[in-house]
């Protein structure tokens, strides 16, 4: 992999792994196979890490839509991206797009700009959605923030076509399904709140219930049985705690610079979850 990339999350992403990667590196397995990520987000241990094989996956089609063009059409990408502005008036024009008939008749190109225009610009960086599936994130009023970043782009779009980077848009048992004994996969879902009032949905229509954590658990055990290496992250709560009792449990700190309210942000007690 040629040093000089400079790898990062090109999106701010609620629950972005930025904060805790040295606590991550510091439980990686020593040797794996193919890197499975089936919920990528922003990528931060993707692009820290830089496996010449991976599957990543996502169930947030306009994120993995993002990722794809990267890969593939980054000219037309770059030039699209160099014709929004930092307005209120223009930011809410395009943030509502998803509320108009032509939206569906946006170009894969289109849209991926849309997203990222919206995440340089939007409060804060929140990539959220209503119960219709609308973008909703009030303007940021930045001074001038970087909406096109082509080094950065660039350099993603190189890591992503020199290597066999397989990018998927599915459930996350059917995105692990393929994985083989000495594969590694990281499992960053959405977290169990820590409160009635702490969770965070907004990432797709979907939700990611309590019901869903245990067949994520029991896809976890799966994946153990196949030989695979396991590594998920979640909230130190009581629930996961007693979920993943028979696994390795370390906790650990995180900033969470993402919430909507200042009294949300600040160090938060995570875990990380092992079979190895």
């Amino acid at each position: 992999m040629e040093q000089e990339l400079r790898l990062q999350p090109f999106l701010k992403w609620a629950g972005g792994k930025r904060q805790l990667l040295s606590s991550i590196r510091a439980y990686l397995p020593k040797q794996f196979a193919t890197y499975y990520e089936p919920f990528v987000g922003a990528g931060a241990l993707l692009f820290d890490i830089r496996p010449e094989k991976a599957v990543i996956n996502d169930l947030n089609s306009e994120l993995i839509n993002c990722y794809r063009i990267i890969k593939e059409n980054l000219d037309e990408l770059l030039i699209d991206l160099a014709k929004h502005c930092n307005d209120v008036d223009y930011y809410y024009q395009i943030r509502d797009l998803d509320r108009q008939p032509q939206f569906n008749g946006m170009s894969a190109v289109e849209r991926a700009s849309r997203i990222i225009y919206l995440n340089k610009t939007c409060y804060n960086g929140l990539f959220r959605v209503n119960s219709e599936g609308q973008y909703n994130v009030p303007f940021g009023r930045y001074k001038n923030p970087r909406i096109v970043d082509e080094g950065l782009l660039r350099s993603i779009s190189s890591y992503l076509n020199q290597n066999d980077i397989k990018i998927l848009n599915t459930d996350f048992a059917e995105a692990t399904g393929e994985a083989q004994a000495g594969d590694f996969i990281y499992f960053d879902p959405p977290y169990d709140p820590v409160s009635n009032t702490a969770s965070f949905t907004g990432y797709n229509l979907s939700g990611f219930g309590r019901e869903e954590q245990v067949r994520l658990r029991d896809h976890f055990k799966t994946l153990d049985q196949k030989g695979c290496f396991v590594l998920l992250s979640n909230s130190a709560t009581e629930f996961i705690y007693e979920l993943y009792r028979n696994y390795k449990i370390v906790t650990v700190t995180a900033n969470r610079a993402i919430n909507s309210k200042a009294d949300g942000r600040g160090k938060v007690a995570e875990v990380l979850i092992m079979n190895y």
